[in-house]
């Protein structure tokens, strides 16, 4: 008669009591609750099946009630006609196919047959069918339509015991200890659907944060991996396509040097080979130990220069100040200043003409202070900050390299600056890049 089975609750899967990693559930238990999950699932496919169920059973119980006799036992009045006896259970039990619906419109339809009820002295028992939609406004409305509907209901008992007397001990005691009965029942079964559709938005909630969290990380791991991949790839294919234009032009006048321009080439793609692999590998690699990525020092810089006057660039690297030794410079911060390093000089080979003065150069200058260390490479050509050749067709700007310079040094706090020289031309990037435990 509550209904219960027909409550909206949906608890998550595993979810429930007992439900959780290493408890044990009783086979019962889990069968009830089966069965529970099963009924509620088949009842939002198909509600009108169980509303008719239930009509169909109280509306038997009534006319079993009239045609038995039963309702004589309890009645004040024998007398009253059994065709309204009988009309009355009917009443009480048929609207009961619209109790979720319209709660309140079935109690407001039934009030007029309880008082008739009660004023006849018939006193049938379908009358405590009207509990039934009051549990329903309980279950889905406020406590306001609550007391509305407490009062549609104990009224026409109130009302009849003017007519009958002693009824106010019999019949509207036991009309108002039921309501309260069914309101505390359905105050309790929405307070617990409640709580468990808060927690399953708070589980989807927080999966969806785990699954955004997860896709974040997946992009700036691919945005980490595409870095490195367009500071390896660029810099070597930049250096072995000096050393290749080099080697060419010299083979004709110097075999010599267009061996050495060859050696430099092999040792410069095994180099970008080694290292590619090296991160590829570690994409494959599950182990917690595994290297993340290349991780060049500040130690390496000279060899990248080397490399770079290979390539027919002549690079001169000055030094001021010493690395500070109380806060010395991180491994990612290292990685940081070698990358822009790297960076600047491919541009330089890629994108920048000489002088039509002086042949083309780049100076690298590293600062050390206390707070913070700089680089400072500059160079002599032209057009190394431009998106188009001279005939104005589209070539590969710096512009991708200068975003990556970027994005690595706000990383720790540092600043990027990027431009052209207006005093004699050329092109320099500014690193400023504070230290660990002194940040800018």
């Amino acid at each position: 008669m509550t209904d219960l089975a027909t409550t909206n609750a949906k608890p998550p899967a595993g979810a429930g009591p007992g439900s959780g990693p290493g408890s044990e559930t009783a086979p019962l238990t889990r069968a009830i609750r089966s069965g529970l999950d099963r009924l509620r699932a088949f009842d939002r496919r198909r509600p009108l099946v169980w509303d008719a169920v239930v009509t169909a059973f109280w509306t038997v119980a009534a006319v079993l009630d009239y045609t038995s006799g039963g309702w004589r036992t309890v009645a004040r009045d024998v007398t009253a006609p059994e065709s309204l006896v009988l009309l009355m259970s009917l009443c009480f039990s048929l609207p009961l196919l619209l109790r979720r619906r319209q709660p309140m419109a079935v109690l407001l339809l039934m009030a007029p047959v309880s008082l008739l009820n009660v004023w006849t002295g018939a006193v049938v028992q379908a009358a405590l069918l009207q509990l039934i939609p009051a549990f329903q406004i309980a279950l889905r409305f406020p406590l306001r339509r609550l007391a509305a509907a407490g009062l549609v209901l104990c009224a026409p008992v109130a009302a009849g015991a003017a007519r009958i007397p002693g009824i106010w001990d019999q019949q509207l005691v036991s009309y108002l200890w039921g309501f309260v009965f069914v309101a505390l029942l359905g105050i309790a079964v929405r307070t617990r659907r409640d709580y468990t559709e808060a927690l399953v938005e708070r589980a989807h909630r927080l999966e969806h944060e785990r699954d955004q969290q997860a896709r974040l990380a997946a992009a700036a791991e691919r945005t980490r991996i595409a870095r490195e991949m367009h500071d390896i790839i660029g810099h070597n294919l930049s250096v072995i396509t000096g050393l290749a234009d080099g080697g060419a032009y010299a083979a004709a006048k110097s075999p010599e040097r267009a061996t050495q321009a060859l050696d430099a080439i092999g040792t410069t793609s095994r180099q970008a080979l080694s290292e590619l692999r090296r991160l590829l590998g570690v994409l494959r690699d599950d182990h917690p130990d595994a290297d993340r990525a290349p991780q060049p020092t500040l130690d390496d810089l000279a060899p990248l220069i080397e490399r770079v006057r290979r390539a027919g660039l002549p690079v001169h690297l000055e030094s001021r100040g010493e690395p500070s030794r109380p806060t010395p410079l991180t491994p990612g911060r290292q990685l940081t200043v070698y990358r822009v390093v790297q960076e600047s000089l491919t541009n330089t080979l890629k994108h920048a003409s000489p002088p039509t003065d002086a042949p083309l150069s780049a100076t690298v200058t590293l600062t050390y202070t206390p707070t913070l260390v700089e680089a400072r490479i500059t160079d002599t050509g032209t057009g190394t900050g431009t998106a188009q050749d001279a005939q104005d067709t589209p070539a590969p700007t710096p512009a991708q390299g200068i975003m990556g310079m970027r994005e690595r040094a706000a990383l720790y706090n540092g600043t990027i600056q990027a431009g052209p020289l207006p005093a004699h031309g050329g092109w320099h990037i500014h690193l400023r890049l504070p230290l660990e435990d002194h940040p800018q």
